[in-house]
């Protein structure tokens, strides 16, 4: 039987549980971690050059997602280990027996799953969970896309600002970074497609990419008006329902026939309202509002971590009463 430590026993006698500690509890509980840990496992070295053993690839893989759900620093994710003993119970670490691994180790992990696109493994594996479990029912797709700004300032090594990163306008008011454009189930909200592009690139050239192939309707907004014309899309057998665009929804006429257009716009706006979900966890619970590396390839690899992660949070209350128990 493990002996505990000190700040172990103090922490488990306290009385009230924090909102960090709640958090992880449920991330514990969502994850499939096996299935995660057999994407990696293939790629992952059994032992280092200077004969020490290996650290798991578990606790890796849980030191990655709190760096994930923390918008943390490799550095920041080391020191949380040190300073957060709810988070040293999510790793599975106890500093008075070993050490916590460093941000070295934690940045050449990040590096093996960016060389290998492993993130995108990792977003798949999350995805066939969530269909096992029969929360994807893919009949029908919401379309949209993002904004993630990007630093502009050229004080850096190259005296540039990121060169895979480009400016666009939105409304009056200029943007330097990349869009994240996605599809997402109709039924659950859930993200099943992520495609990135510099943020100049138009949201209706990426719908044909954001459609995985078995859906009947798709849905999306002003943005995407004459998706259906374009040459990638003529031969899908699908009903587009696209917004209508706030110009001519507010010259629609005060009529029986403008009223049944205004009531179709609205039921379009309350089916897209779903993928609102997704970019609000992504910016605000995950702190993804502005890229964190530089380039598109790097940070798409991080989109997928999160976007997976964004998932298992919107299907949580399912997860928790499919496996027997209510949401905590």
């Amino acid at each position: 039987m493990k002996q505990i430590s000190f700040s172990e026993g103090e922490f488990s006698g306290k009385k009230r549980v924090t909102r960090r500690e709640r958090f992880l509890s449920e991330i514990e509980r969502v994850v499939p971690w096996q299935k995660l840990i057999d994407v990696i496992a293939p790629h992952y070295t059994k032992g280092g050059k200077t004969g020490r053993p290996p650290i798991p690839l578990e606790r890796l893989l849980r030191m990655y997602l709190v760096q994930q759900c923390f918008a943390l620093s490799d550095e920041g994710t080391e020191d949380a280990l040190y300073d957060s003993q709810a988070i040293r119970d999510f790793v599975g670490m106890d500093l008075a027996r070993e050490k916590a691994p460093d941000a070295t180790t934690l940045l050449n992990f990040r590096h093996l799953l960016e060389k290998h696109r492993l993130t995108e493994g990792l977003f798949a594996a999350i995805n066939t969970h969530l269909t096992e479990k029969g929360l994807i029912l893919k009949e029908g797709t919401i379309i949209d896309a993002t904004l993630i700004a990007a630093p502009s300032s050229t004080k850096n090594k190259e005296g540039k600002r990121d060169p895979e990163m480009h400016q666009t306008k939105k409304g009056n008011q200029w943007h330097f970074g990349m869009k994240a454009h996605i599809g997402v189930d109709a039924a659950s909200g859930i993200i099943h497609t992520v495609v990135t592009t510099p943020a100049n690139d138009h949201d209706v050239t990426q719908a044909g990419n954001l459609l995985h192939g078995e859906e009947k309707s798709v849905f999306g907004d002003a943005g995407y008006q004459g998706v259906e014309k374009r040459e990638e899309n003529k031969d899908c057998q699908i009903n587009w329902h696209v917004a209508m665009r706030p110009g001519k929804r507010r010259a629609l006429p005060d009529d029986e026939i403008g009223r049944i257009d205004e009531a179709i716009e609205k039921l379009k706006a309350k089916v897209r309202a779903k993928v609102e979900h997704p970019f609000h966890i992504l910016k605000n619970r995950l702190g993804m509002k502005k890229t964190r590396y530089r380039g598109l390839m790097k940070n798409t690899a991080q989109l997928f971590t999160l976007f997976g992660i964004a998932n298992l949070l919107i299907a949580k209350r399912k997860l928790f009463a499919l496996d027997g128990g209510g949401a905590s």
